[in-house]
């Protein structure tokens, strides 16, 4: 907001209440102008910003509530407080779900009426405050690659971001699923607001639902205060729920319920929540052979997969795979000097092309950090590559190397165990729960195992 004088628009039938809350706008030094229907409304809008708008419910055509929502579908951010002589909480519930800020009666009581007001303002101050910062921090990192897949990938997103559908983004680990949906939540309405992630494989089945849903105080065994949840956090904004696919019976039937009504009831408590968030999902499983196992739910399916978008793995698209690693290069060379002048030739990113990357595009960003510190010179070259042996390599090069390297059979046990945890790790997308899991050892075990090898993601 502008340091000059707040630009308030007063939007009602009535000439008479036009009028005085001009005159008590105008003696608090609030600059004001009128309108008295929907179209008067956006001719104004053409014209000039506002930083509020003052809006009647009941109006002749175009009422106030269809006009709050014209305004958060063509994208207006500042505050609007709803007015109104016939008000109840349904309709003040109504107005509020629908983006309002406040909700007053006729006649409006003139103190809770310039508290509303400052308040709004306030809110809209700390909104471009927000705008500002967010200009100035880092981008979401753009998605690399001109193969016709990721071109649908990103034609996909542009349609879908601006309206508010549930999308499901599947794919192997690695492929960018993360990142499909952070460049929905930036392209959409929402972006303003917060992008909250849960990656549910990774938090113990028994908190999922505290993690999702919050939890009142005392509601369990360890529960000394109160908890917002994840849903309560991404309000107004984008919910990220990865590993859909690890989800418990229990917290599915609560996700859909949740996503059913719009509202959710934090663990132990009575109180139905109102929450508006959009939902994207991700999942590296079949879930249509979850459903015929019984292992997920077929209406949270069809709930979640409204609009679905597939990330194919690099073995698909072979040829984004040079760009994916000169820009992995030059990301890391603007965070460390040390990668600076550093290029590869084109018989190695031709090399790069033809190795199988089981890990995909992490896999791939892992091993160009690798092939950029051990450069002897400020080139890589084919040899650098053919040389690059890859934590998810099914050959049995592996096996042979370690065999090359080791001269006692603990050495080689050891060698063998570092490796196999290496490859479960970036399989499990670093998830150490779900990795010790996956691979039947206890999680206090493998954190054990990865101090003692010096293992780092």
């Amino acid at each position: 907001m502008s340091k000059q004088k707040p630009k308030i628009l007063v939007t009602d039938d009535e000439k008479s209440i036009r009028n005085t809350l001009r005159e008590i706008l105008e003696f608090e030094d609030y600059e004001v102008r009128e309108a008295e229907n929907g179209k008067q409304v956006f001719d104004l809008l053409t014209e000039q910003s506002f930083d509020l708008m003052l809006l009647d419910i009941k109006m002749k055509g175009m009422d106030g509530m269809e006009i709050l929502t014209k305004l958060k579908d063509k994208g207006y951010h500042f505050p609007v407080i709803m007015i109104s002589g016939h008000g109840n909480i349904e309709v003040a519930v109504e107005a509020t779900k629908k983006g309002a800020f406040d909700f007053i009666q006729k006649p409006p009581d003139l103190n809770r009426l310039l508290v509303s007001v400052r308040n709004a303002l306030d809110q809209r101050w700390l909104s471009e405050e927000n705008r500002t910062i967010r200009s100035r921090l880092p981008k979401v990192p753009e998605i690399i690659g001109e193969s016709s897949s990721i071109q649908k990938i990103k034609n996909t997103i542009d349609k879908v971001a601006r309206t508010n559908s549930r999308v499901m983004v599947t794919g192997e680990n690695g492929t960018g699923k993360e990142l499909v949906a952070r460049w929905i939540h930036e392209k959409s309405q929402r972006s303003e607001n917060t992008f909250v992630e849960v990656n549910c494989a990774a938090i113990p089945k028994d908190l999922l639902e505290s993690e999702l849903f919050g939890h009142e105080k005392g509601a369990f065994t360890g529960a000394s205060s109160q908890r917002i949840g994840k849903f309560e956090q991404a309000d107004g904004g984008t919910l990220f729920l990865d590993e859909i696919g690890d989800m418990s019976a229990e917290a599915q039937a609560k996700v859909l319920r949740a996503l059913q009504e719009n509202a959710i009831v934090r663990v132990g408590g009575t109180e139905k929540i109102s929450v508006d968030v959009r939902v994207i999902a991700a999942t590296n499983k079949d879930l249509l052979d979850g459903i015929e196992t019984g292992e997920f739910r077929e209406d949270l399916y069809h709930r979640l997969n409204v609009i679905p978008i597939h990330v194919p793995p690099l073995r698909e698209r072979r040829e984004d795979i040079p760009a994916l690693a000169q820009n992995s290069l030059r990301q890391l060379a603007e965070n460390d000097i040390m990668f600076s002048g550093i290029n590869f030739t084109d018989e190695a990113l031709k090399a790069l092309q033809e190795k199988q990357w089981s890990g995909n595009v992490r896999e791939l960003q892992n091993a160009v950090e690798r092939l950029g510190l051990l450069a002897e010179d400020s080139t890589i070259n084919q040899d650098d590559v053919s040389g690059l042996t890859l934590t998810g390599s099914r050959k049995s090069g592996g096996v042979d190397s370690l065999l090359d390297t080791n001269d006692t059979f603990q050495g080689f046990k050891e060698s063998a165990e570092r490796l196999f945890l290496l490859r479960k790790l970036e399989e499990n997308d670093w998830n150490i729960s779900q990795t010790a899991e996956a691979i039947d050892i206890q999680r206090s075990h493998m954190y054990n195992k990865m101090k003692k090898y010096d293992i780092e993601r």
